[in-house]
């Protein structure tokens, strides 16, 4: 995750995240990314159930009754283990978390156990009755999922008129007084639409969003052609950065990030070389802070049935289950190839990549994102497919 809003204009200075020790049950959520024990982040996909049929979903939801998720008491034992363990977050997902009953409960006992709470929709199901529940459990965040205006959204839905109604939803939200924002997965079916989402959050106030780079895992394995090329992705980076300087110019200082690319991070500080080298030499401090991708280290992911993940696309691969072993012992179990492998990945992504192996960038990135070379060339430890910088920026020839 790579604050573009912090780096690029300024809203974070390395001197915010030392301040709280960068501990990361002191830290304010914005600088959770700057956390040095990067304690995880667990989404639970506590539902595969979803009232859409996204064409990216990596959970494969459907609209049907799914069995073997974890009960309301599975869920709390869950919570409790994460709270003891000093995860800082809880971020409910699915499928369509929404679709749970128990949802207020279990946001109020993570928030009772002194976990901050926040949840991933698509909005459409967020009445009034719900925005207020969400509210009164102390919810901190509704990150509401939009790919695209209007039309663009509801194809890539799956159904007409889940715009408006995501819209909807955000609306009651705001209406209670809780922080929202957008989540958006780039592709070539919607990059067109970045410049009108920008439009939308300075229209409608939505303080945040997360511009999501496309990952191959679930359905969206089947669209690995519908993903940008480097050079479209080069640019659709720029148009971020420059759509969220002009916010911040307006007074509208909008928290902008990108999220599953994190060759973002030294792009951006490239720029910075040439336009602001002082504030360049901070945005060093902080990628550097952040450590790059941290799948199987700072995120983590709890399916519905109990499944641990080193993130939320790695469906394939189950570290153990909450329901015979708690989610920290799991975690911090070592004698899974795997496991052992992401919490210490240079020396292996050197043996088996090539570019990541002669980058100059390791230690800012941390390799990147494993699924999509997992997914692209059966290795896990490989070159991450979709890192757009060059030989050059990358050093390759100088080694």
């Amino acid at each position: 995750m790579i604050g573009i809003s912090k780096l690029y204009c300024g809203t974070v200075e390395p001197s915010d995240a030392l301040r709280y020790g960068r501990d990361s049950k002191k830290l304010p959520s914005h600088l959770l990314q700057f956390s040095k024990d990067k304690k995880p982040v667990v989404v639970w996909n506590m539902t595969r159930r979803c009232n859409l049929k996204c064409v990216h979903c990596y959970a494969q939801a459907k609209d049907i009754e799914f069995e073997n998720e974890l009960s309301t008491e599975e869920g709390k034992a869950l919570i409790d283990d994460l709270a003891g363990f000093g995860s800082p977050v809880i971020l409910f997902s699915g499928g369509e978390p929404t679709m749970r009953k128990d949802l207020p409960e279990l946001a109020a006992y993570a928030r009772e156990k002194g976990m901050r709470a926040v949840i991933s929709t698509n909005g459409t199901l967020i009445d009034r009755d719900l925005a207020k529940k969400l509210k009164d459990v102390g919810l901190s965040y509704v990150g509401v999922s939009l790919d695209g205006i209007r039309e663009t959204n509801d194809k890539f839905r799956g159904m007409k008129g889940a715009f408006d109604a995501a819209l909807r939803g955000l609306h009651n939200c705001q209406e209670e007084g809780i922080k929202v924002g957008l989540r958006f997965t780039i592709n070539k079916q919607n990059v067109r639409d970045i410049p009108a989402i920008f439009d939308l959050l300075e229209k409608e106030k939505i303080p945040r969003i997360c511009f999501y780079h496309l990952v191959y895992a679930g359905r969206g394995s089947k669209m690995v052609n519908e993903d940008l090329s480097l050079d479209e992705s080069r640019q659709a980076v720029d148009l971020i950065l420059e759509r969220t300087r002009k916010l911040h110019e307006k007074g509208f200082p909008a928290e902008v990030l990108t999220v599953d690319n994190h060759c973002d991070g030294p792009y951006l500080y490239m720029k910075l070389l040439k336009e602001n080298p002082e504030r360049a030499a901070e945005v060093f401090e902080l990628l550097s802070m952040n450590q790059g991708n941290s799948s199987g280290i700072g995120i983590g992911c709890v399916s519905w049935d109990g499944a641990v993940h080193a993130d939320q696309f790695w469906r394939h691969y189950s570290f153990g289950n909450v329901r015979e072993r708690p989610f920290s012992e799991i975690w911090t179990d070592l004698s899974d190839e795997i496991m052992a492998g992401l919490k210490n990945r240079k020396p292996l992504i050197k043996a088996h990549a090539d570019r990541c192996a002669h980058c100059k960038w390791l230690d800012i990135c941390n390799g990147n994102f494993r699924v999509r070379a997992e997914a692209v060339y059966g290795n896990v430890w490989a070159d991450d497919p979709a890192c757009y910088l060059t030989k050059e920026e990358i050093g390759y020839y100088e080694a």
